[in-house]
């Protein structure tokens, strides 16, 4: 049976596109009136008039090219068909000689019991030349959940500039154990990582920069920092870190409180974080903020 693997002609056909389930289908209409999404990046294979497969990528508003992909799905038995489909995709949309964007997918914390699913979509892009790069843990704390009170060891107070929030953030990738940054530290300079990180995603949030914390010791010595935002699906832990010197004195409970507390007082209805299943100093300082592992996130990389 003759298979067609095309884009999406325009809004008109979402429908085709939410054929399959996926917890972020609900989020896809508003996705495109905002821009993170364009039909032309929303693929699906069809197989006399059925889809069979779909594949979609996500970016920022106002971007040319996709910044990652989020939907992959396919019937049972269709995997050799998602995978020519994910491949059709990126030959249009990946210009030649670029890596394609990064893979991403959320799945149940439980989902080790019963990883069939999750690991077919894995072989799909693994046959492509995609690798597991980490597991993280999507955290999320509820109003009422109870804030730890100052402590007095710390002061917190705004950044002097953006010169002050890169040199922070440079010096806290130094003996990082997150993935991604460890990663991307094989390729750049901290310096360069930490300004990646700051002009691609933190400075692009809509939330005031005013929110956004550097601890310091009661002489003034900065000692970590917190930052507090909102991105375009509601309030986040968007960074946290504390500086090499200063790691093991039990600082991060703190600094964590106080980006939460930011956060708290603007009515909101959730905050979510997240940090890598592998940061276990990181998790356990978010578990004793309260924050509760409600959900799981696969990233997959290409070589």
């Amino acid at each position: 049976m003759h298979v067609t693997y095309r884009p999406l002609a325009g809004a008109e056909e979402l429908p085709l596109f939410l054929h399959l389930p996926y917890e972020l289908n609900d989020e896809v209409a508003d996705d495109l009136v905002r821009g993170n999404r364009r039909p032309e990046w929303l693929w699906i294979a069809e197989r006399d008039g059925e889809v069979v497969a779909r594949a979609g990528w996500w970016a920022r508003p106002g971007a040319t090219e996709p910044y990652l992909m989020d939907f992959l799905d396919f019937a049972p038995g269709a995997d050799g068909t998602a995978r020519a489909l994910v491949r059709a995709a990126l030959d249009v949309l990946v210009p030649q000689g670029k890596t394609p964007p990064e893979y991403l997918r959320f799945v149940p914390p439980d989902w080790h019991a019963d990883p069939a699913a999750i690991y077919q979509r894995m072989a799909v892009l693994e046959g492509l030349g995609a690798r597991l790069l980490v597991e993280r843990l999507r955290l999320e704390w509820r109003p009422g959940t109870p804030i730890a009170p100052d402590d007095g060891r710390l002061v917190f107070r705004s950044f002097d500039g953006t010169d002050e929030a890169l040199d922070l953030m440079t010096r806290t990738v130094v003996g990082t154990l997150d993935a991604h940054n460890r990663a991307d530290l094989e390729r750049m300079t901290e310096r360069a990582v930490a300004e990646e990180h700051l002009h691609g995603e933190l400075a692009r949030y809509p939330s005031p920069q005013e929110w956004w914390r550097v601890a310091t010791l009661p002489g003034g010595e900065p000692v970590g920092f917190v930052f507090p935002a909102r991105n375009d699906y509601g309030p986040i832990i968007a960074y946290i870190g504390v500086l090499p010197e200063h790691r093991g004195h039990g600082f991060i409970d703190a600094i964590l409180a106080e980006g939460t507390r930011t956060l708290a007082a603007h009515d909101i209805p959730r905050i979510r974080a997240s940090t890598d299943v592998g940061n276990a100093p990181m998790a356990r300082a978010f578990a004793r903020g309260g924050y509760v592992d409600y959900q799981r996130q696969i990233d997959m990389t290409w070589e």
